[in-house]
């Protein structure tokens, strides 16, 4: 006998509700459940919610790493709409960390399994860990990530421990009131210890940095920040953000530190060899797994998978966003690194910037600009522009088309002014330019091309019209249709009589 479908849908529905690490909360339960546990992170979600869906999977598999260490929640916002409303929840997903049944504050960390189990693990537990002995101590840096330990009396434990709970996001702490447990690692007074990652460890850097200044959270943040990544991290999905906060080098390859150490520090050694050159000069230095990044070394620099082979392949982004790339082949003295980086700081490297084709034809109403045309076009001198910068897919951009068309037909007469449009996914944007949605549109007058003034106006034909008249260098000239002037006669007539 065939089971009808709605059956077999229960069954499969209480068999993934059974096997899942995910605890699952409502309102009913709370509050009484969030109680019991001292760590807990609740995801707040809609089931239709995209980002949510996407999720789900990493969602799930970091519960099960964490299983007997630390549990995870979700709340379905759209059957228990009491406890996300108490929550503030007022977008999905949203995280948060609880402390036997308090919010203790926004989750804000990776959203990948192992980003997961990584950042709630600094949650578990106290904040700073005791360490008793030298073997203790030992036990505790052997780790894959980077280490802080506080060698101090009980005076300044006090302050350590505050930086430590308001950090605890970010970094290990650990700590120690037996100056002699640091002993082989130069302690010889009060100080705090920042240990790279042992896999990090390299002849052409300390491993272990001392800090011994008066603690305070300001300043034990600043020399953490500024020490923690060495002269040439592992730059990863997880800390792309940090790092990428200041002008970076990265070299792509085989970067695998689990399963192929010996040859991952083969060619970062190289390339650490020929950095400590140029560290004073305000460049920072990554390696980078290749696999990890290549859609966005395709999509940014133009680097296809089948480029360089196992040799690393070089790239500079710097916070503005301007961005170079190594053509010489990466060799195995460093010769041709060391150039590049000369070529850098002597400001000889061409800037790598993604363009369409500048079209064969552009003498439609509305001007077609790539990224190679965008001086050419919106940064001539004696033109007012508004540009509107588009992605193909985005609807809004869809709905304005028709519209800023009829825009640029109206002004198609206007030797002044010049309406224009950018695919954003397909050139780079320039750094100047804000452009976080679609469509993002920008004025730019006549001689003040550093300047553009973003539009926050109305998206009608006649709201653009009324912003230009307003803000353009010189009157508008309309190019009014046979409709309009046939109505403007007759308006004229009318008053006539």
């Amino acid at each position: 006998m065939r089971l009808p479908w709605f059956i077999i849908c229960l069954v499969l529905t209480a068999w993934c509700a059974e096997g899942s690490d995910v605890l699952e909360l409502g309102d009913s339960d709370f509050d009484r459940s969030a109680a019991v546990h001292e760590t807990l992170l609740v995801e707040f979600f809609a089931p239709w919610c995209g980002h949510c869906q996407r999720l789900a999977p990493e969602y799930e598999a970091a519960a099960t790493k964490l299983k007997g260490t630390l549990p995870l929640a979700k709340v379905d916002c759209t059957v228990n709409s009491e406890t996300c409303e108490r929550f503030g929840v007022s977008g999905y997903p949203t995280l948060k960390i609880f402390r036997n049944g308090e919010e203790a504050g926004a989750y804000d960390g990776p959203r990948t399994a192992d980003g997961i189990v990584s950042y709630m693990k600094k949650q578990a537990g106290p904040s700073s860990v005791a360490l008793l002995s030298e073997a203790d101590l030992d036990s505790f840096i052997d780790n894959y990530e980077a280490s802080v330990v506080g060698e101090l009396s009980f005076t300044q434990l006090a302050e350590f421990l505050k930086v430590s709970s308001a950090l605890r996001d970010s970094y290990r702490f650990a700590h120690s009131t037996d100056v002699g447990t640091g002993l082989k690692y130069g302690v010889d007074g009060e100080c705090v210890l920042l240990f790279r990652p042992p896999h990090l460890n390299s002849k052409f850097e300390d491993n272990v940095v001392k800090y011994t200044e008066s603690i305070s959270i300001s300043s034990l943040r600043t020399f953490i920040r500024d020490n923690v990544f060495g002269l040439c991290p592992h730059l990863t999905t997880e800390n792309r953000d940090v790092l990428r906060g200041s002008d970076l080098l990265t070299a792509y390859y085989n970067v695998d530190y689990l399963r192929n150490l010996k040859g991952t520090n083969y060619w970062r050694n190289r390339i650490m060899k020929v950095v400590t050159q140029f560290q004073d000069q305000g460049l920072s230095f990554a390696v980078a797994d290749r696999q990890e990044f290549q859609d966005e070394l395709e999509e940014e620099f133009g680097l296809g998978s089948s480029e360089g082979g196992d040799i690393p392949l070089v790239t500079i982004r710097t916070r503005e966003g301007h961005k170079y790339s190594m053509q010489e082949e990466f060799t195995r003295d460093g010769k041709s690194l060391e150039r590049f980086l000369e070529d850098y700081f002597a400001k000889r490297l061409k800037r790598y910037v993604k363009s369409e084709p500048v079209p064969e034809s552009n003498d439609g109403p509305v001007k077609v600009v790539v990224a190679d045309t965008f001086d050419e076009i919106v940064n001539d001198p004696e033109k007012d522009v508004l540009v509107e910068f588009y992605a193909p897919w985005c609807g809004h951009c869809k709905n304005l088309e028709p519209i800023y068309k009829e825009l640029g037909e109206k002004l198609s007469g206007d030797p002044n002014i010049v309406i224009a449009k950018m695919d954003a996914t397909a050139n780079d944007v320039p750094p100047n330019y804000d452009v976080q949605g679609f469509p993002t549109i920008y004025f730019v007058p006549s001689g003040q091309k550093d300047q553009p003034r973003r539009y926050e106006g109305g998206r009608e034909v006649s709201d653009f019209i009324t912003y230009l008249k307003k803000e353009a260098t010189n009157p508008l000239i309309l190019d009014e249709s046979r409709d309009e002037l046939i109505e403007k006669n007759r308006k004229l007539v009318c008053f006539f009589k």
